[in-house]
């Protein structure tokens, strides 16, 4: 198949890319600066930039552009990028889409963050989104930004992704040094649920959805037994033979964290519905297995 992606220089889309390429997909990837190679498109989504051609030529657009979500929670300036990278990029690929004259399937990035505090509720791609904290907005919008292909017919996927534990990468990057120094701690109580999914089993999901034109809509890609933050905090202590026995206040997170503050404390107990009823088989289960496989 003939896949675009947009956003193929992070960590999750540069591992896109060989993983469809290793299964013999010819890959375009949309770079904002000029191109440089045949696989190569430049395109400005700020400015509704992007060859339409290529788009139309696709079988499949993967849309991962976005800034980072790690930045100052305090900053209305990291705020407004984070939006704005996420709904404009979304919108421009939606667009050109739709305009194809047969219109390519539309696998756009998204979070679980849409859900918002659920506590221990079970959630699916049929629970409904709560809340009004920063990413549960972002994410609300997000998926609206990509209802012009919808409205084309295309088949759309939203990709809810929880955070992607690799140790070449945030968040477990970040938390590595912390815990094997000792310094792992529980988040406030540790109940909340703490929804998480390994790179390998995250690659071959998408790489799924690329190939099963069955799917469409929401997809969750998240492991399927959710742990809660004190199970998944042993369990990484229990890995890096560290103990973790602290407690890091919720006030204190409150007030450090700003605007992040409820991805920490909220509780996102997910399920991998869509995945599983398609067919598909994770690797990694539950938190250990995916701890296992990122630390790799």
């Amino acid at each position: 198949m003939r896949i675009v992606i947009a956003g193929s220089s992070g960590f999750l889309g540069s591992h896109l890319v060989d993983a469809l390429r290793e299964r013999g997909h010819d890959v375009t990837r949309l770079v904002r600066r000029p191109s440089a190679a045949p696989d190569e498109s430049t395109w400005a989504p700020e400015r509704d930039e992007v060859d339409a051609s290529v788009v139309a030529g696709a079988d499949v657009v993967v849309n991962l552009a976005g800034s980072p979500t790690l930045g100052n929670p305090h900053s209305s300036a990291w705020a407004r990028e984070l939006r704005e990278s996420r709904v404009t990029s979304t919108r421009v690929l939606a667009e050109a889409v739709a305009a194809a004259a047969s219109p390519p399937a539309y696998l756009a990035g998204n979070g679980i963050s849409y859900y918002g505090d659920h506590g221990d509720q079970v959630l699916t791609e049929d629970s409904d989104s709560r809340g009004h904290a920063l990413l549960t907005e972002v994410t609300r919008e997000w998926q609206a930004a990509a209802q012009r292909a919808v409205e084309a017919g295309a088949r759309v996927c939203y990709l809810r992704t929880a955070p992607v534990m690799d140790r070449r990468a945030a968040p477990l990057k970040t938390l590595l040094p912390l815990f094997k120094a000792g310094l792992g701690a529980r988040l406030g109580s540790g109940r909340q649920h703490m929804a998480m999914i390994s790179l390998r089993d995250w690659l071959a999901a998408v790489v799924f959805l690329a190939e099963h034109d069955t799917v469409s809509g929401p997809v969750n890609l998240t492991c399927p037994e959710t742990p809660t933050n004190a199970e998944f905090t042993r369990a990484l202590a229990r890995a890096v033979h560290r103990p973790a026995v602290l407690p890091v206040p919720s006030f204190a997170l409150r007030a450090g964290a700003g605007a992040m503050a409820p991805e920490l404390l909220g509780s996102l107990n997910v399920r991998p519905a869509a995945l599983e009823a398609a067919g598909f088989e994770f690797r990694d289960r539950d938190v250990a297995a995916v701890l296992a496989s990122g630390l790799r």
